[in-house]
């Protein structure tokens, strides 16, 4: 075979991996096609170069195909009762995402109290790319160390909130001490049994119904405080968490009220747990959040993933899951599903009718603001 026709098969050969590999660059044949007319040794050995690099740069794209096709893994943090809820998302959301990029998502999770699990992201002892906790304040103390990017709430729809849920009070069978509003729970020889807000996420909403109450009812200032001093002074021991809390009440059958999530309660009586309970008109929106940890899903390489099972958490099917499990939905189609089947509230605030988490933080609950000052003068 002369030079000639050895070159023009080579240049044939180099044309066609091109094209099979999908890299159908015009220059590139405009240069081939130049050098198959050509017959000189020097534009053999080009060709070869250029063979060469071609051939790498195939084999790079043909590698960097198979990483993003690769299994990937998600943790997701959250706090305890969402458990029930995402053990029906996931497998959606895994099956979902397989068939739109034939690729294969797993999970990771955590479930627990949202204070501590919140710390221990923040400590480096869980590298969750996703959290879903009890309330903003604790997204906003992971954003505080760095680790989420400010304006992950505005980046979300609904504010960043996913869940939600409202206060419920539960009594023992029969309502012996007649509690059916939050006024009630003043009254002598009322025991209430409820979680310290320094260490428990419903305990920071239980403190804020309790306020709430007054002040979105027309009360001021000095009546909230007033009240809730009333209310804690109806409390006899403050347990470490929300779990704790329900072992007294249900378990060792302490107390007389317990203040709890809708969702729990109800669900609990679905379950055939008989709770006696009232849903107060006059209600805080316990809303719950769902954020990226920025700087462990770019460490991780899974924010494309993480952002879609973010985006995947509002979606009609995702909140019809929460919906089944006696949350309120924040997605307007599964709203109207399900809104029956709620107890109507007349007055639903929020956090932010309240000054917002930052002025919350600072007003109730650093060292030695109003909650510490209550539990100082009751113990004087």
């Amino acid at each position: 075979m002369s030079n000639s026709q050895g070159m023009t098969q080579l240049g044939k050969s180099l044309i066609e991996r091109i094209h099979r590999y999908g890299v159908k660059n015009f220059l590139y044949s405009r240069i081939l096609g130049s050098w198959l007319n050509r017959s000189s040794i020097q534009s053999f050995v080009s060709l070869f170069i250029v063979g060469t690099v071609l051939s790498m740069a195939i084999s790079a794209c043909s590698g960097s195909n198979s990483v993003t096709n690769s299994d990937i893994k998600l943790k997701l943090v959250s706090f305890s009762v969402t458990k029930a809820a995402h053990d029906q998302i996931i497998p959606k959301f895994v099956e979902k995402w397989k068939q739109e990029h034939n690729q294969n998502v797993s999970f990771e999770t955590s479930y627990g109290g949202s204070g501590a699990q919140t710390a221990e992201i923040i400590a480096g002892k869980q590298e969750a790319d996703i959290v879903h906790l009890a309330l903003p304040l604790d997204v906003s103390k992971i954003q505080q160390a760095g680790l989420i990017k400010p304006g992950w709430n505005i980046k979300s729809p609904r504010n960043g909130i996913v869940s939600r849920s409202v206060a419920a009070i539960v009594t023992r069978e029969g309502n012996p001490k007649n509690i059916k509003t939050w006024e009630d729970l003043t009254k002598d020889g009322v025991k209430i049994i409820a979680a310290n807000p320094k260490t428990s996420g419903i305990a920071i909403w239980e403190f804020l119904a309790f306020w709430g109450s007054v002040t979105q009812a027309g009360g001021d200032e000095t009546a909230a405080l007033d009240y809730v001093t009333k209310v804690y002074q109806n409390i006899p021991v403050l347990t470490k968490d929300a779990r704790e809390a329900s072992d007294l009440f249900f378990q060792k059958n302490e107390g007389d009220v317990l203040v709890n999530y809708e969702n729990e309660v109800i669900l609990s009586e679905k379950n055939g747990q008989k709770l006696p309970h009232t849903v107060p008109d006059i209600n805080i929106s316990i809303d719950n959040p769902v954020a990226l940890v920025d700087k462990n899903v770019d460490k991780h390489g899974t924010r494309a993933v993480a952002q879609a099972f973010l985006d995947y958490l509002y979606s009609t099917e995702a909140q019809r899951e929460f919906g089944k499990l006696q949350y309120r939905p924040v997605n307007p189609t599964a709203i109207a599903e399900v809104a029956s089947q709620y107890p109507p509230i007349k007055t639903l605030f929020t956090a932010q009718d309240l000054g917002g988490w930052d002025l919350i933080q600072q007003k109730f609950f650093t060292d030695g603001a109003i909650f510490d000052k209550l539990q100082a003068a009751k113990k004087s």
